[in-house]
């Protein structure tokens, strides 16, 4: 889909300009109208139903209606130029698909409000990012932030089948280019800290302005959802057209090519990306962060390797990789987990790791609540001033 977009773009650049709003906006009808709760990620919703006492209407948000709207309208949005990201819908969908599954198999009780629902995120996260030990961090340090004895060999065995059938359907691979590589003692190091900071001051300015720009927006009284959904069309649109199509998509091209080849990505990337980021997230479509949030820590570190040349440009680009992801979500272990399987980088775990905690520290000096954890309040609130 994002090929299909910049084919079509490159043809009709201007007329992108009403594409992308009109479509965005469409999208954004369709998914209040028709797929409400299958909204932006997923993940909170998630969060939300592992809470069953305090959110008593949460089979809602993992129903098999969410699984079909995550499905096309996530499609949609890429078609649209949006930068939507896979792993969020499919940690919501193997949420909803496990669920779905057990109470057709009639599972008891205790499954269906906690394991279940763990079991199908870390299988989703898994199965998306080829990375099974990150799917079972994922689970432990987000979805859960405790491991219950009686879900773990759940959990392990949904990772183990999900890692198996990628296996099965795409063989053997690294979701990004294999960069096994080793970092040389001495000041190179000292670009550690630097990332740490530069990467968990900007990731969580990215999470405080997603938990904080929803009530500044809804606080307008002119702009109603489609109209917010039309402005931020219009702004992904720009940015489409200022980046020549870089920002539209899911990011994995454009993280790949800092891999491989850094010096043909512009400079202002990552901050544009994050825009495009932000934009799409108040749209309010089905749509993840996770893989251009990697495209952004990566251009990060690409710069503060041009900047600061004391590191090699490889380890310096996963560095931010790192930093971003763990800044912007505050989960430090499933940052540094995760980009150790995807890229092959085990020789850089002590750097990396070094690098997710300083970045998650920074992050919640400017954002003191995690992304995540903010969001899913939004669905526990809503679901009690429901009930009331």
């Amino acid at each position: 889909m994002s090929d299909l977009f910049r084919e079509l773009y490159k043809q009709f650049i201007y007329y992108s300009f009403i594409f992308t709003p009109v479509c965005l906006t469409f999208l954004a009808w369709v998914t209040i109208k028709f797929f409400p709760g299958s909204e932006r990620s997923g993940v909170p919703q998630v969060k939300a139903a592992l809470q069953p006492l305090q959110n008593q209407g949460n089979m809602p948000l993992l129903s098999f209606r969410i699984i079909i709207g995550k499905l096309l309208i996530s499609i949609g949005g890429i078609f649209s130029g949006a930068s939507v990201g896979l792993g969020g819908p499919a940690i919501h969908i193997g949420a909803a698909l496990m669920t779905y599954f057990g109470r057709f198999a009639n599972f008891a009780p205790h499954y269906l409000e906690r394991g279940l629902i763990l079991a199908g995120s870390s299988a989703g996260f898994a199965a998306i990012f080829s990375a099974p030990l990150a799917g079972i961090v994922f689970a432990i340090e987000e979805m859960g932030r405790s491991l219950e004895e009686k879900t773990s060999g759940l959990i392990l065995t949904a990772v183990i089948f999900a890692g198996a059938t990628a296996l099965i359907v795409l063989g053997q691979y690294v979701y990004f280019t294999d960069r096994s590589i080793s970092f040389p003692w001495g000041k190179a190091w000292l670009i550690i800290p630097i990332c740490g900071i530069v990467t968990g001051f900007l990731g969580g300015g990215f999470s405080l302005i997603l938990l904080k720009g929803g009530n500044v927006l809804r606080s307008i009284s002119f702009l109603s959802p489609l109209r917010i959904a039309f402005l931020c069309g219009l702004i992904i649109a720009t940015l489409n057209f200022f980046s020549d199509g870089l920002t539209a998509g899911t990011g994995y091209q454009e993280t790949k090519t800092y891999l491989l080849h850094a010096e043909y990505m512009p400079a202002e990337y990552p901050f544009m990306r994050m825009l495009a980021n932000m934009a799409t997230f108040f749209v309010g479509i089905p749509a993840g962060i996770f893989v251009p949030s990697l495209s952004v820590g990566a251009g990060i570190g690409a710069n503060l390797a041009e900047w600061i040349p004391i590191a090699p440009l490889s380890v310096v680009i996963l560095l931010g990789m790192t930093g971003y992801f763990a800044g912007m979500l505050q989960s430090p272990l499933t940052a540094f987990v995760i980009i150790m399987e995807m890229t092959n980088s085990h020789d850089l775990l002590l750097p990396m790791m070094a690098t997710a905690f300083i970045a998650n520290g920074t992050s919640k000096l400017i954002c003191p609540m995690s992304l995540y954890e903010g969001l899913t309040q939004h669905y526990l609130k809503k679901d009690n001033d429901e009930q009331k």
